[in-house]
């Protein structure tokens, strides 16, 4: 009963707007108060449609709402990223909800509330304090136990430099090519950070390609590790990493902070955080402080980020030929990274004795996207050996990778700023 009186209810208001606006009633059956009253109605009526998104919905807002609705998708059916995902995903559906300009609604109208958390992404403020999260949740036992596999993490950033060449030769200015080849590090608030400094128009495109890439580790690095590794090499077992002292733990955050930011002083905000926060973890005086860092903080921080970087992907500024080319820079340089990892581990393998061979597939998690990377590599080394454990091994690259970026980062800022 009720979906009738309902339906006639809408029905009858249709009519009535109908009637107001030009029906059949007759200029002697109304009287001038009733014809004011009537056209302010039809009038506020129209108003309100022109404000509403339908009336200034365009192709390109429904494009990028069903990317966003795609994104929320991988992050809850396939679990790819989710604590990314979900907030990017929600901010490009907040980005391209259509609107009329001047209300302070959009984020990249000032003083919006939006605008103003998009402050930390454009100044930079939120991926120091992502990777100091990073840096209180990291364990480095495995790289500081097995040093020499800090190279594999170096030799992804191929990745890197691969990028800017290019992104140079597809016509990007050298600033924004130098932006752009962060993506080859599989590091989005490095990404992010690098496009503060040296292009901050292509933030949205240069975020969303680095974070879609990272959640796709498991898509994208399994084929390749497959074609560049034969399968007696993928067998290969490591010797179980040895135990590392706690007096070791609390010098590598100080030594690698030094040695880090003598060499890449421009990394100062990325690595001091990293390392600072590994000290924290490690110090075993500031565990309150860690436990902050790595919980609350880096969660609230992952919040504002995610939501806003989504949110810049306003159709009329994201959709361009610009980003369509950034998204296949960003798929050629995940490769060239991943492939970088995997052939220099093979390297390494020619000068060593065989009781001291690396499984080649642990230079595929050279890339920074921690922890997925190692995970990939875990799942691979079961596959083709059950009783092949590798994600101690890989994590050792793979935290490698992340220092790695910010070194490419801060040597990209140094020559181009």
């Amino acid at each position: 009963m009720r979906k009738f009186v309902t339906v006639f209810t809408v029905l009858g208001l249709l009519f009535m707007v109908s009637v107001l606006s030009g029906g059949n009633v007759s200029a002697q059956d109304v009287t001038p108060d009733h014809v004011d009253s009537s056209s302010a109605l039809v009038k506020g009526l129209h108003t309100f449609w022109q404000y509403t998104g339908f009336s200034n919905v365009t192709s390109g807002n429904l494009i990028m709402i069903v990317v966003g609705l795609f994104f929320i998708f991988l992050a809850i059916r396939f679990n790819y990223e989710p604590l990314l995902l979900v907030p990017i995903g929600t901010g490009i559906l907040l980005g391209n909800i259509p609107f009329v300009e001047g209300f302070q609604i959009g984020i990249y109208e000032e003083g919006s509330v939006l605008n103003y958390l998009y402050f930390g992404v454009l100044k930079g403020i939120y991926p120091p304090l992502i990777f100091l999260g990073i840096g209180a949740m990291t364990d480095f036992s495995s790289l500081i136990s097995n040093p020499r596999l800090m190279l594999l993490g170096a030799a992804a950033q191929l990745g890197v430099f691969g990028t800017f060449v290019g992104a140079m030769a597809m016509g990007f200015e050298i600033h924004e090519a130098g932006a752009i080849s962060i993506i080859g590090g599989a590091d989005g608030p490095t990404a992010i950070f690098s496009s503060s400094k040296l292009a901050p128009h292509l933030i949205g495109s240069i975020a969303i390609a680095a974070y879609s890439y990272m959640a796709l580790v498991p898509v994208i690095q399994p084929p390749i590790i497959r074609l560049m590794t034969t399968k007696k090499e993928r067998l290969i077992k490591m010797k179980p990493p040895r135990a590392v002292s706690k007096t070791e733990k609390i010098l590598f955050p100080l030594i690698g902070l030094l040695l880090t930011l003598f060499i890449s002083p421009t990394a100062l905000p990325l690595l001091g955080m990293l390392f600072f926060g590994n000290l924290m973890k490690e110090c075993g005086v500031t565990e309150r402080l860690a436990e902050t860092a790595r919980t609350k903080l880096i969660d609230i921080i992952t919040i504002l980020l995610g939501l806003t970087v989504g949110a810049s992907t306003q159709a009329s500024v994201f959709l361009t030929s610009q980003s369509i080319k950034i998204f296949v820079l960003g798929a050629a340089s995940f490769i060239i990274a991943t492939a970088g990892g995997l052939l220099f581990a093979k390297i390494m393998n020619l000068f060593l004795r065989k009781e001291n061979k690396i499984n080649p597939m642990i230079g595929a998690a050279g890339v920074s996207a921690v922890p997925d990377s190692a995970r990939v590599v875990q799942h691979e080394g079961l596959k083709n050996d059950p009783s092949n454990h590798l994600l101690m091994h890989a994590m050792a690259p793979n935290v490698s990778g992340v220092i790695g970026s910010a070194v490419a980062a801060g040597m990209m800022l140094s020559f181009l700023m």
